[in-house]
């Protein structure tokens, strides 16, 4: 009889061990391990926070918080809050328990009994807390778990994982979400009111503001809690603040944080990055959002590569804030030419002093005539690559790219970094002298760095723990010296920018402007000798700019950031390189006013002549070959003839028109050319036809 109660005892003693078996708990240290932030943190090169982003939208985790970094009256007042014998039971507050039990026998409302470890362990395997799990096994089950933590864990180590794992507002979980999002402050700066609004929120993180701020009271115990109404409001309501979140790289961290947990230190300077902002900011609610809505800036350290500041855009009044400007493909404008004329100077086709023809020009194409114009719509005539350059002329500069070749040229710009040029020179053809390429203000900054190092090229930077290659040569020392010297001249930009622009600095700086078709896309791109700043305006759309010019759109922001940068130590003019030879020319015909220039070794001038016309070769330059030309039936036939113009020595030269003589190359006929196919052709004195053109009349 005694056997079998013992055996009926041991049975009903194992069966309730088995049916109130908690789960198995993992560790402290495996469950500091297992934390996964929901957010990923950008940082700058000296650990400054300037932005982050939110990675997996689950629940918002902040990184774990350490107890010691939540302020000591938060800490005693959750406590007490929550289990006010905390540090006194081993698991289960049986005071608490019995007052519960109480509680439900008289019919009162029940107070709750369970204990932080319970809550933790709940937190810890979820199917101890599922719904509908209130019953007796249950509780049992919560306690022999709360038990088995107590056993392993340190009563600190408890607290800070509650402190982590409670959720405290919708989807805030832990205190340090909860802290920042509710209050934008730090666990470490929590105050009291701050505590006991946090601890008012523990029992139904869903309440209404008037219900938490009468627990606030109650848990207080204060006189006066009409501070708690407003408070509570503040803190649940839309305006609530995210200091601690600069939100100065938006862009850049939607490209670098991809991981929930991430903390990517950059290259960034955060106070340089805020320069950028700042100026950027000022010129674009300037201009308004009529005239032009979206910018981009770079700032890189020419030795090291290192971006200091990038800036995709400032939102304001743009329709696209969430499109990087700075990443951006954008029509490139004339901010390719120096790159041309560092190759025309590098081969030897031309020096600083060669004097180009800016006038008309056709050039026959596959596409049909290409007919480049000035950015102003007018020719200058005959003037140096060096005003050309610094002018930002266009003839001169397809007149330059007819040297050197648009498949070298374009090989050239791939070689400095511009990788979106996918295809061949002859896709891009003339036009690629004056930008009609797309580029992003990364590439372009990089390209002009180049010039900086002396033709030298290597990647940029983003990140600290990015790996640095070794620079490459992409043009000579010699020929990057004297453009970047070009494109330093005041004098030689005052043309056409005037001689008090937004260009010119109280210190040595090069830089070129751009500005895309249609007015798109407006660029600033210059050096010194220790920065390089890149400025993109204009509409991330597509759309035209209005009454935007190629001073009043970038180059303000490029102005302020350089004298931001160079405000401590200015920019100097880089040493002179050996092989370059310093001359003072004069301009026969008073072309140019008499300056000092400079010359790659053995090609130095003193004297600088245009060529007259009895040097040039005698060509036909209207029409051009292959050109096509419709008769309007509702203008006057007498009203469309068309004019023919010859260059060069032609005297004594005749023109034959489909073996029709036409008089002399001299006389600038006037042709009326019925519908069809016609040969125009310029013979000499003994008949010799030095020259030919095929149009045609519809």
């Amino acid at each position: 009889m005694v056997g079998t109660v013992l055996g009926l005892f041991l049975l009903v003693s194992g069966s309730f061990w088995w049916v109130t078996r908690p789960p198995a708990l993992p560790d402290y240290s495996a469950v500091r391990a297992g934390w996964h932030p929901s957010e990923a943190w950008l940082y700058d090169r000296h650990g400054v926070l300037i932005d982050s982003s939110r990675i997996d939208y689950q629940a918002r985790r902040l990184a774990w918080t350490r107890l010691q970094d939540v302020s000591p009256v938060a800490r005693d007042i959750l406590i007490a809050a929550e289990d006010r014998r905390f540090r006194a039971h081993g698991g289960v507050d049986w005071m608490a328990l019995t007052g519960a039990a109480r509680d439900r026998i008289e019919g009162k409302r029940g107070r709750g009994a369970s204990t932080l470890s319970m809550q933790v362990a709940a937190y810890l395997a979820p199917d101890l807390a599922a719904p509908g799990s209130r019953g007796v096994r249950e509780k049992l089950r919560q306690m022999r778990a709360a038990w088995s933590l107590e056993s392993r864990w340190s009563k600190d180590q408890i607290l800070e994982a509650y402190l982590n794992l409670a959720g405290f507002r919708g989807e805030a979980q832990g205190i340090g979400a909860a802290a920042l999002g509710l209050f934008g402050k730090t666990p470490a700066t929590l105050t009291r009111d701050d505590a006991l609004l946090l601890a008012a929120l523990l029992p139904n993180p869903q309440a209404v503001p008037g219900e938490v701020a009468r627990r606030a009271c109650a848990l207080s115990r204060d006189r006066d809690c009409t501070r708690f109404a407003g408070a509570a409001a503040s803190m649940l309501g839309p305006a609530r603040s995210l200091a601690l979140d600069p939100g100065l790289a938006p862009h850049l961290s939607a490209e670098l944080l991809t991981k929930p947990g991430a903390k990517i230190t950059t290259t960034l300077d955060a106070g340089i990055q805020r320069a950028a902002i700042t100026a950027l900011k000022r010129q674009l609610q300037g201009l308004g959002g009529s005239r032009a809505r979206d910018g981009a800036v770079i700032v890189v350290d020419n030795a090291s590569g290192d971006v200091l500041a990038y800036v995709g855009g400032i939102g304001g009044e743009s329709t696209a804030p969430a499109v990087d400007g700075a990443s951006a493909y954008r029509q490139a404008g004339s901010t390719l030419k120096p790159f041309l004329y560092a190759m025309g100077i590098e081969k030897g086709y031309l020096t600083a002093a060669s004097i180009l023809d800016d006038s008309p020009v056709q050039l026959d194409t596959a596409s049909g005539l290409y007919v480049p114009q000035n950015y102003d719509k007018a020719f200058k005539g005959p003037v140096s690559a060096r005003i050309a350059l610094a002018g930002s002329l266009n003839v001169p500069a397809v007149r330059t790219l007819l040297l050197t070749g648009v498949d070298a040229f374009r090989d050239r710009l791939w070689d400095t970094g511009y990788r979106g040029l996918v295809e061949d020179g002859q896709y891009y053809g003339y036009s690629l002298a004056l930008g009609s390429a797309e580029v992003t203000l990364m590439e372009q900054v990089d390209a002009y760095r180049s010039l900086a190092l002396a033709g030298r090229w290597s990647p940029l930077r983003l990140t600290m723990d990015a790996k640095t290659e070794a620079p490459r040569r992409t043009t000579t020392p010699e020929a990057a010296w004297i453009v970047a010297d070009m494109l330093a001249d005041p004098n030689a930009r005052a043309g056409t920018f005037g001689v008090d622009s937004a260009l010119r600095l109280p210190f040595w700086a090069a830089v070129k402007t751009g500005t895309s078709k249609a007015m798109r896309d407006n660029w600033c791109v210059g050096f010194t000798d220790r920065f390089t700043v890149g400025v993109w305006v204009g509409n991330l759309e597509g759309d035209p700019m209005r009454a935007v010019s190629g001073t009043s759109g970038a180059a303000p922001v490029w102005r302020d950031v350089m004298l931001a940068l160079n405000e401590a130590n200015p920019g100097k003019a880089p040493p002179r390189p050996a092989d370059i030879e310093e001359r003072q020319i004069r301009f026969a015909a008073g072309i140019e006013q008499p300056r000092r220039e400079y010359f790659l070794k053995g090609t130095g001038l003193d004297r600088v002549a245009y060529a007259p016309a009895e040097a040039r070769r005698p060509r036909i330059v209207n029409p051009v070959a292959g050109s096509v030309y419709a008769l309007d039936p509702d203008i006057p036939q007498d009203n469309q003839r068309l004019a023919i113009s010859v260059s060069g020595q032609a005297l004594g030269h005749r023109l034959i028109l489909d073996k029709r003589d036409l008089g002399t190359a001299d006389s600038h006929p006037l042709i009326l050319a019925p519908p069809g196919k016609h040969r125009l052709a310029l013979v000499d004195l003994d008949g010799k036809v030095v020259d030919q053109v095929l149009f045609t009349i519809r």
